[in-house]
């Protein structure tokens, strides 16, 4: 190709050792049948350069453009080989294939090294993209098909008489909408903080305040669950969106009620050297290392046989670490001392007056 790199890159060599060369070869041929004359006239003519001289000033001008074009076409290739394999495959990504990487020979330039990483990188993290995208499409249409079918049968039996309108049948069916739109608006959380547009309205509050309101809010079901809540509450003020905090405040609890009924919740709250933090741990039967590390993906359940009604979404823990790395924190599981388990929100230490 004329227009390749490697054909440029040799003939800047060239080039450059023509240019080189001619300075040094017709400066040398003007010194010597012009200036040196003038400057040294008692020399004779056989100590000016002789013809021999100039065929060997040709020769070396041979042998230095050969060198130089060796030498270009090594260096063209250690630099247009990474590009090449990036480019194809960029070009194997652009038509769909994901798992195309880009290879690197030994002795590249760091800078090239740098470039096929960066692309294997940035490949991994679309090809996970598209895994997760395809995961959560099914999930998607798992989850919502469940209560719309429901839904649907509902209201046909009203339609063809089959049931008998009641205010308690109307509730039921206002049950399933509120599912509905609570896994709408649970995945709508998840795409703003995947894209990086989760509009957090910062304010100053403290942690305890918000911990006690959300135990407050889910007494009627820790009370179905049976399980006994204690709490060591200590003041940690920051600022934060105070919604979207209670929010996974409440993700946490909710998720110790369904899965560790008839057991103790301890709730904690405080300030420890780098973080805030929120943690909620159980008497339950734990989970396994396996499960801790899938804990936080979307629409996965400790049991893959719960239904929505006993295994929630699958959203809740996600949202809550979706949440607090909105915030420039974490969230973490881990088996807490007891058997159990411990679901930690950790927060930057922000700590302001409050206002």
């Amino acid at each position: 190709m004329a227009n390749s790199l490697n054909s440029r890159i040799v003939r800047a060599m060239i080039m450059l050792t023509l240019l080189a060369f001619a300075v040094v070869y017709f400066g040398l041929i003007a010194y010597f049948f012009f200036i040196y004359e003038w400057l040294y006239p008692e020399f004779t003519d056989d100590d000016v350069l002789r013809t021999g001289d100039i065929v060997t000033l040709g020769l070396l001008l041979g042998i230095g453009l050969f060198t130089a074009s060796l030498m270009g076409w090594v260096l063209a290739r250690r630099i247009a080989d990474p590009l090449k394999s990036v480019a194809a495959a960029a070009r194997k990504v652009a038509n769909g294939d994901f798992s195309a990487r880009a290879s690197l020979r030994r002795g590249n330039f760091g800078e090239a090294s740098d470039l096929v990483d960066d692309f294997n990188q940035m490949a991994g993290r679309l090809q996970r993209a598209e895994a997760e995208l395809k995961y959560s499409n099914s999930a998607i249409a798992h989850e919502l098909r469940t209560p719309l079918t429901i839904l649907r049968g509902r209201l046909q039996g009203l339609l063809d008489g089959a049931f008998t309108p009641s205010s308690e049948l109307y509730g039921r069916l206002i049950n399933h909408v509120d599912d509905l739109s609570a896994i709408v608006e649970e995945l709508r959380t998840l795409a703003l903080s995947n894209a990086g547009q989760l509009d957090l309205q910062y304010s100053s509050l403290d942690i305890a305040t918000e911990a006690e309101a959300a135990l407050a809010s889910l007494e009627g079901h820790f009370d179905a669950a049976g399980i006994t809540v204690t709490r060591q509450l200590s003041s940690a003020v920051l600022s934060a969106d105070r919604a979207r905090l209670r929010q996974a405040f409440v993700a946490v609890l909710e998720n110790g009620c369904r899965y560790a009924p008839q057991s103790t919740v301890h709730v904690e709250t405080g300030m420890d050297e780098k973080h805030v933090f929120f943690r909620c741990t159980d008497t339950g039967l734990g989970l396994s290392k396996e499960s801790r590390a899938r804990a936080f993906e979307r629409f996965w359940r400790a049991d893959d046989s719960r239904g929505r009604s006993s295994g929630g979404s699958g959203l809740g823990l996600s949202i809550v670490k979706a949440i607090a790395q909105a915030h420039g924190g974490d969230a973490l599981i881990f088996l807490a001392n007891q058997p159990g388990l411990t679901v930690e929100i950790r927060l930057p230490c922000q700590v302001r007056p409050v206002v």
